[in-house]
């Protein structure tokens, strides 16, 4: 009797689920038109995941894990067997004991547990098929007379994200449909192929988030990472688009490969290319492997799973922003945004396909390497220290919650470790002797993220091929500008230290606070802001047995007596709310040093500060700039149209920041000359990579370094070149992201905050003479290389260059940086310059 009532409910949930399912929409027939015919706003793209969910509950989960910077939601769907989808978050806790990440220590099941993979779709906004695609993969996974895919979701749970960038993506889609005509026009000349500045790639804030997946500097990445970790799944696609003329490319990859690369991570990409390039060659549809996109640097979509132990991989289809609807290719064929969405439909479904064949192996595979993190730790170096010097302790704590974002596990010590030490000593370039003290932080290799440990800390990863996609160096220790030891011993902490609580004093007369770092940057924001005259000291003091270095804000009732009483609790639940420690100061009579009353004291109060953005600006660069103020600092900021500059009444501003680009009015005297009275008058410029170079042109007193290259052959057939060192050539006079290290003057505003020396990320060859009516604030010498590549004719140059001056013009400032001090906003080490270069200098 039990048997038969089991049997009947089966039969009934059976029935329900067919029901159900009868009710489920193709693409097609949901938008009212075939998937590549039009291009889908993400609002109708969500609409039909939500739509696909109510209809398939047993075989889908939709989760909403964020928005976007403009409100959009960012999703994820969850597909596999009815089974499966009744027990998710139990599969989701044994993966992640399957890689020693659970707390509960629970033992995992590895027989019978399914594989994970994960879809990323459309992280370019303007790369429009994927998203297009990722319609066409959830209706294949959930339809009910799909047997294939039914049979791979017994064991496989496949996850997908839609649309990582939204807010890019419309930005595109929207102008796009709005310029169409009834039919695309496919020739390349016609406007629908000319997207506009800034372009839909990037971000609200025109951030690449294809680069962002470890800094994660902006809110998709935060959201998206934090639930990428809570699952770690072993396979991770990432789509993408590239120039209309090229083939379908897919894994493996090119060279070079980080070291941290395991073997059988770079096996079985040839086995998932294999299964993608026959499904190709069935279509007679061209692709290529093993070039362009290599596997070095940490921070792309497919180097981050690879990093964390998965099988991470990007696929490029032809097309992107050109492509519109379609567009004739130099062939004379027409590449259709039809075709595009069915090329990456065709490797979603490959990749499953090929991944749940192979489950098992891969679940071994994982685990394996995972143990072997724990056991043995990965690379030469077991025991990253960073060291808790003066100063440091903002940058500390940066590194380690970018550290607690990626899930990698450190300690800092609470008391002294007995014995010394030896390891590489990053300030110096060699070995040497070191001891750990109470405050350093200790990370160790012998842990499951061990290899996204040596990739991120170690000083100079192994290139193999010097032909790579994107930066070379990225060691931490120098991106947050922090002393530090690199060991092969393992090294334990002594105890744990836990964070303290401040407690500000009372005061009656006046604070200090020390210029040591960020959070001090953000906490003097909110008090400018609130209409509060700060100071600050060209020179070191000492009082009430402190000692206080350059660059030091002090915070009295002179100037700001509209306050009254009330000033105090102001600056204190300020202070409170950054938990920095406030110095109280009972006189202006210091015991050492100069008084506050003094020319060596400086007041300031809130700057007015734009920024030139728009077309013929580099959208990145502005970008940066205008996240850091907005998300950072929390400090306005007024965007103004590069165009419109002529038209500007500059003394409505204070500051003006001059991003990488080209500015139409330093050329025209009518508009260049307004411009040098403004600054001549009070103004102050700060000018960022290649406006420098213009600045030069413009007759400012700065001047490109001349060409000393020495390396050109002169020879009677040096002008002769094979044409298969074409890319090698080009290479040894490249310098893809460098560190060198630069001599800094910290007596001058500009480098208040920092030791003699600064770490910078060399981009480029743009170097300067020394000013001789200007301060050179930072300069290269001899032997500044640190890490990464640099191209065989650059090196004997990167000597006696200026690369950050200020130059007096009247009673203004031009402040020159010739780096991206804030690269990709993850460049932690050059955020507090920045800040010098509007707060302090020309004050």
């Amino acid at each position: 009797m039990l048997m038969n009532r089991r049997t009947l409910l089966f039969a009934f949930l059976l029935l329900t689920f067919s029901f159900v399912n009868a009710q489920l929409k193709s693409p097609e027939e949901f938008l009212g038109y075939k998937v590549g015919t039009h291009f889908t706003p993400h609002w109708k793209v969500v609409s039909y995941f939500n739509h696909v969910a109510a209809n398939s509950p047993a075989t889908v989960k939709l989760e909403q894990y964020g928005t976007t910077n403009e409100g959009r939601p960012l999703l994820l769907a969850y597909v596999s067997s009815p089974e499966n989808i009744q027990q998710l978050e139990s599969i989701r806790m044994n993966n992640i004991r399957l890689a020693n990440l659970s707390r509960d220590k629970m033992a995992p099941t590895e027989t019978g547990a399914p594989v994970i993979v994960w879809l990323s779709y459309n992280v370019h906004g303007n790369e429009a098929s994927s998203t297009e695609a990722s319609m066409l993969t959830i209706y294949a996974l959930t339809d009910p007379s799909n047997s294939r895919t039914k049979e791979w979701l017994k064991n496989t749970v496949v996850i997908i994200d839609p649309c990582i960038n939204p807010d890019g993506r419309d930005r595109y889609v929207n102008w796009y449909n709005s310029v169409v005509g009834k039919n695309y026009n496919p020739q390349l000349t016609a406007r629908e192929h000319r997207e506009p500045w800034p372009g839909g790639r990037t971000n609200h804030y025109n951030y690449d988030l294809n680069r962002d997946w470890v800094w994660q500097t902006q809110k998709e990445s935060q959201q998206r990472i934090k639930k990428y970790l809570e699952w770690m799944p072993q396979v991770h696609v990432d789509y993408h688009e590239m120039g209309i003329n090229s083939p379908y490319y897919f894994a493996p990859a090119a060279q070079p490969y980080n070291d941290v690369i395991t073997q059988w991570q770079r096996d079985f990409q040839v086995t998932i290319g294999k299964n993608n390039a026959k499904y190709f060659d069935q279509n007679g549809w061209l692709f290529f492997t093993k070039e362009e996109f290599d596997l070095f640097y940490p921070s792309y979509g497919d180097t981050y799973p690879l990093y964390n132990g998965g099988i991470g991989m990007t696929y490029e289809q032809a097309g992107g922003g050109a492509s519109g609807l379609g567009v004739l290719k130099k062939e004379g064929d027409t590449l259709t945004l039809v075709d595009r969405a069915l090329h990456h439909f065709t490797t979603s479904l490959s990749t499953i396909e090929i991944s749940s064949q192979n489950a098992a192996k891969l679940l071994s595979e994982y685990r394996k390497y995972f143990n072997s993190n724990v056991s043995n730790g990965m690379g030469d170096y077991k025991t990253y220290v960073i060291k808790n010097s003066p100063g440091s302790s903002q940058r500390m704590n940066a590194l380690a919650d970018l550290l607690v974002k990626n899930g990698i596990q450190y300690e800092i010590s609470a008391g002294d470790v007995k014995g010394s030490f030896t390891g590489y000593d990053y300030n110096v370039g060699k070995n040497g002797t070191f001891s750990v003290q109470a405050g350093d932080m200790v990370v160790t290799s012998y842990q499951p993220r061990a290899a996204m440990v040596k990739a991120l800390f170690e000083p100079q990863a192994r290139l193999a091929d010097s032909a790579t996609y994107d930066i070379t160096a990225w060691s931490l220790p120098y991106v947050y500008g922090m002393n530090a030891f690199a060991s092969p011993a393992k090294i334990s902490a002594a105890g744990i230290m836990q964070p303290v609580k401040v407690v500000n004093p009372s005061t009656g007369y006046g604070y200090v606070l020390p210029w040591s770092g960020m959070t001090t940057a953000k906490a003097v924001s909110q008090l400018l802001q609130k209409g509060i005259v700060l100071r600050y000291t060209l020179e070191p003091f000492e009082e009430g047995g402190n000692k206080f270095d350059r660059g030091a804000i002090i915070i009295l009732k002179t100037s700001n007596q509209a306050f009254g009483n009330g000033l105090w609790d102001i600056v204190k639940n300020v202070a409170d709310d950054f938990n920095l420690q406030l110095y109280s100061v009972n006189s202006g009579f210091v015991d050492k040093g100069y008084d506050f009353g003094s020319g060596k004291v400086r007041s300031f109060k809130a700057p007015k500060v734009a920024l030139l953005t728009g077309e013929s600006v580099g959208s990145d660069g502005a970008g940066q700039v205008w996240s850091f103020f907005e998300e950072q600092i929390d400090y306005p900021i007024t965007l103004i149209n590069a165009n419109d500059a002529g038209r500007v009444n500059w003394n409505d501003y204070n500051v003006l920041i001059l991003p990488g680009g080209f500015y139409r009015f330093l050329n025209d005297k009518s508009t260049l000359e307004p411009f040098k009275d403004w600054i001549r008058n009070g103004g102050r410029v700060v000018a960022l990579e290649s406006a420098v170079a213009q600045l030069a042109n413009a007759g400012f007193g700065i001047q490109p370094k001349k060409d000393e290259d020495g390396s050109k052959d002169t020879s009677e057939y040096g002008d002769l070149k094979k044409f298969d060192n074409s890319e090698r050539d080009y290479i040894s006079g490249s310098m893809p992201g460098s560190i060198l290290k630069v001599d800094l003057d910290n007596t001058h505003p500009l480098a208040f905050g920092y030791p003699d020396y600064y770490y910078t990320l060399k981009l480029d060859a743009s170097m300067y003479e020394f000013m001789k009516n200007g301060w050179n604030v930072g300069v290269i010498k001899k032997n500044s290389q640190v890490s990464g590549f640099v191209g065989s004719r650059l090196k004997q140059k990167l000597k006696d260059a200026l690369l950050f001056g200020v130059e007096n013009m009247g009673r203004g400032t031009v402040t020159y940086i010739a780096d991206d001090i804030l690269f990709r906003n993850f460049w932690e080490n050059g955020k507090l310059m920045f800040c010098n270069a509007v707060f302090l200098v020309g004050n």
